[in-house]
């Protein structure tokens, strides 16, 4: 496993559609376990294909709670339910966090690494950050999502003097 480097905030590749996986072998097992870790490392909830370089339709995602690790390949949401208004920030935008109107549920249809069709319904945080992901592999930043007037700047010191 390898810490990926991250895409930040101008880089072209963020604004572009990550294509289809149409095999899912040791490369693309291998991409998944690196991005798992690199989203770790940057102490992240989720992380997409494009954000580490790769333009293919993968996402991790890591709620940090038993059972709450996913990878998924080809995501796509099917269903929403409800609007929920959340806080949200994104390792590509480090210290940025605004508001941003999200489902309050989501129903996403996607493969696993054994290529398998799941069906995941997720609420609250894991609805917010598939919605967040799936963005990214349609070229969607939260920053052009956020509500206006509610984007700031927190920098790792300030974070730490609001405990």
């Amino acid at each position: 496993m390898a810490i990926r480097n991250l895409r930040y905030g101008n880089d072209e590749i963020l604004k572009k559609k990550a294509k289809d996986i149409e095999v899912i072998d040791d490369k693309i097992k291998e991409l998944a376990m690196d991005m798992m870790e690199t989203m770790h490392k940057f102490d992240g909830i989720g992380l997409a294909g494009p954000q580490v370089g790769i333009l293919k339709r993968i996402i991790v995602i890591d709620l940090y709670e038993e059972g709450m690790q996913f990878i998924l390949i080809n995501p796509v949401i099917v269903k929403t339910k409800g609007e929920q208004l959340v806080v949200e920030g994104c390792l590509s935008y480090p210290n940025q966090f605004g508001k941003v109107k999200r489902p309050k549920e989501v129903e996403v249809v996607a493969l696993n690494l054994e290529g398998e069709k799941i069906r995941l319904k997720g609420k609250d945080l894991l609805a917010q950050a598939l919605c967040h992901e799936i963005d990214h592999l349609n070229g969607e930043v939260f920053i052009d999502k956020v509500e206006e007037g509610t984007l700031e700047t927190i920098t790792p010191e300030e974070k730490k003097g609001s405990k």
